[in-house]
């Protein structure tokens, strides 16, 4: 018996279309992208003026995919010692047009190629060689000394609270002396031999090292020391494994900045009382207003620091492994 809520006169509704079931697609993603369905009857066409789903898009074939490079790989690759050298090569261009032109005078500048002439002239009766020498040696003790005392006192005053409490205010103290200013004072204490010299290379020195080792050591992580002591490293275990590693990169950087101040006070200290060494040779080409000479001198001194800076730096990539750094793009 069934109840039927049509009104009165009304035909009755076929419900066989409510009742009986449709027969689903087998594989839903058929039926999406318009294919025969499983009983084999094709997809009938849209009516007119049915729209169309338009984000339905039929199987196509697999796409080549590119890697996606950086901006900076594509570019020009040049060689990074020609890049290095074109400065160096413009400004020597620009040097030689000016004196071409009489804009330099010889007199107040040599052109590059009378200094290459006099350079030459200074390497073939052996003058510049052997002040090569006597000034390496002057740098090196000085740089050894210098290195010790700037290190030791950072280990003492990075290490203890009390030796920061003794150490560190001496030293900021004498760091803001200038030590050319200590020149005569040193004369009068040494001589006038190798000692002061030496001495002033050596306060020179001391103060980056001190500075920039003490800055590493107190700039290790908290967690690191903490880390060490949780896993039962002993003091000199944390000394060796956490902090002096840790403390490493800003020796690295003082001794980089230590080499361009010993070079700096090297020329300070051949230039009083000195017979022999760089210094000495400008002091003569400045009594007798040979520019070429003073230029020749400089030129090593440049040369010479440079050296000692790339030195350095592949000491760092050395030592410095296990730390990843940004080397620019």
């Amino acid at each position: 018996m069934s109840i039927s809520h049509a009104p009165p006169g009304s035909p009755e509704p076929d419900i066989s279309e409510i009742s009986s079931p449709k027969t689903a697609p087998a594989d839903p993603a058929d039926s999406l992208l318009g294919d025969t369905p499983p009983n084999g009857t094709p997809p009938s066409e849209p009516p007119p003026g049915e729209t169309v789903r338009s984000d339905v898009h039929p199987v196509s074939a697999p796409v080549d995919l590119e890697p996606i490079v950086p901006t900076s790989s594509r570019r020009t690759r040049v060689p990074r010692w020609l890049r290095r050298t074109t400065g160096p090569l413009l400004l020597l261009a620009l040097w030689q047009l000016l004196s071409s032109t009489g804009v330099l005078a010889a007199d107040v500048l040599a052109s590059p190629g009378r200094i290459a002439h006099v350079g030459g002239d200074l390497i073939a009766d052996g003058s510049l060689a052997s002040a090569m020498t006597t000034s390496l040696q002057r740098v090196a003790g000085g740089l050894l000394l210098g290195a010790l005392i700037g290190t030791g006192l950072a280990l003492v005053s990075g290490l203890f609270r009390i030796g920061e409490d003794i150490v560190d205010a001496p030293v900021q103290m004498l760091r803001t002396v200038p030590f050319v200013g200590l020149i005569p004072l040193f004369i009068i204490w040494f001589g006038i031999g190798e000692a002061p010299k030496i001495a002033i290379i050596t306060l020179g020195v001391t103060f980056p090292l001190y500075l920039n080792v003490y800055a590493g050591i107190r700039g290790v992580d908290a967690q690191l020391i903490e880390a060490g002591e949780s896993l039962g490293l002993s003091r000199w275990g944390l000394v060796r494994h956490v902090i002096l590693p840790g403390a490493l990169p800003g020796a690295m950087t003082g001794l980089r900045y230590s080499l361009g101040i010993a070079w700096l006070a090297l020329v300070f200290a051949e230039q009083v009382n000195a017979d022999s060494g760089i210094g000495f040779l400008m002091v003569q080409a400045r009594d007798f207003l040979r520019t070429d000479v003073i230029v020749v001198c400089l030129i090593v001194y440049a040369f010479l620091g440079l050296l000692a800076d790339l030195i350095v730096r592949s000491l760092e990539r050395l030592l410095l492994q296990w730390r990843p750094t940004f080397t620019g793009r």
